[in-house]
């Protein structure tokens, strides 16, 4: 970081959004992952379908579509983007009292997509919680965290992504 420029602040020191107009124009695509954990009762509730509010792995994954697609909204100095493909995949660990959530962005574009994927991310894990807050109120948003990236300046992969 020393030496860099810091790229949301205009030369008086106000936020500002970056320009990325003369950027170039590249596949991009990020992925996120999160956990929500739970009791495993709770989270075998989720993996059968029958908890009190539905069907919580279907409403968690279009909760997080939605949040991608409205990011820019959300993040004060994010660009809207065109978004060409958004998922989210959603496994249940019943024995452990897991929920593993990923999201996928991907755009061709002058900026990446992280902040959707990570948004899409963090949402649908919300959305885990607020459906099964109901049947236990310990439950536990944790590890959300960039995955990789791809396009743009350069690629990056997070080295290890156990959790």
């Amino acid at each position: 970081m020393a030496g860099e420029r810091v790229t949301h602040l205009d030369s008086g020191g106000a936020a500002r959004m970056v320009d990325v107009g003369a950027k170039a124009v590249t596949d991009r695509r990020a992925t996120a992952r999160a956990v929500v954990r739970m009791d495993p009762s709770t989270a075998a509730a989720v993996a059968r379908g029958d908890a009190p509010k539905g069907d919580v792995v279907a409403t968690a994954r279009i909760a997080g579509i939605q949040a991608a697609k409205r990011t820019a909204e959300l993040i004060p100095l994010c660009h809207p983007l065109a978004l060409s493909f958004v998922d989210v995949r959603v496994e249940v660990d019943a024995e452990r009292g897991r929920v593993e959530l990923e999201a996928e962005a991907r755009t061709a574009g002058q900026t990446g997509v992280e902040m959707e994927a990570m948004c899409a991310c963090s949402v649908a894990a919300l959305t885990v919680y607020d459906m099964v807050k109901g049947i236990e109120r310990g439950v536990e948003v944790a590890e959300l965290r960039l995955v990789e990236k791809t396009g743009g300046k350069e690629d990056w992969k997070r080295s290890s992504v156990a959790s």
